[in-house]
């Protein structure tokens, strides 16, 4: 099957970052600390458990993985081990890459990517701020003057 008709059989339907996913009765998911910037008073900052969770449609065997990669997109601060999942036709499927101990050295914007059979599917901005930095947002009275 070419890269194609894979991606074409395939859609991430969404992507969320949160503290801890548990499994719960009936094949539930709860997701605890869901977040989508990370605000610290300094950095380098270190998170004990931090999940990428992957919501997929579509169907066919694949094997996924996960990265999180420096603002200039030239290291790897983490990378998950590969892992298969399948989705049946009209199906869907859950992929949850957790990490532990994961030190993001700067502030900046870090890019999570998720790769499917080793091919880069879809990569989503992550933002370390540093809470003592100033924002590159504009106040009201800037924006008047």
């Amino acid at each position: 099957m070419s890269q194609t008709e894979q991606k074409a059989k395939l859609e991430l339907v969404y992507m969320l970052f949160c503290d801890d996913v548990r499994l719960e009765v009936g094949n539930k998911l709860s997701l605890m600390g869901v977040f989508q910037n990370i605000m610290v008073q300094q950095v380098p900052v270190s998170l004990i458990k931090f999940a990428v969770v992957n919501h997929w449609r579509g169907e066919g065997k694949h094997l996924s993985e996960v990265r999180i990669l420096s603002p200039d997109k030239q290291q790897p601060i983490v990378v998950s081990q590969p892992s298969p999942f399948e989705i049946a036709p009209g199906g869907f499927a859950d992929n949850i890459s957790f990490f532990v101990n994961v030190t993001f050295p700067v502030a900046g914007q870090y890019w999570v990517q998720t790769l499917v059979n080793s091919t880069l599917f879809d990569e989503q901005p992550l933002i370390v701020a540093d809470a003592h930095e100033p924002q590159a947002t504009e106040s009201a009275s800037d924006a008047v003057n």
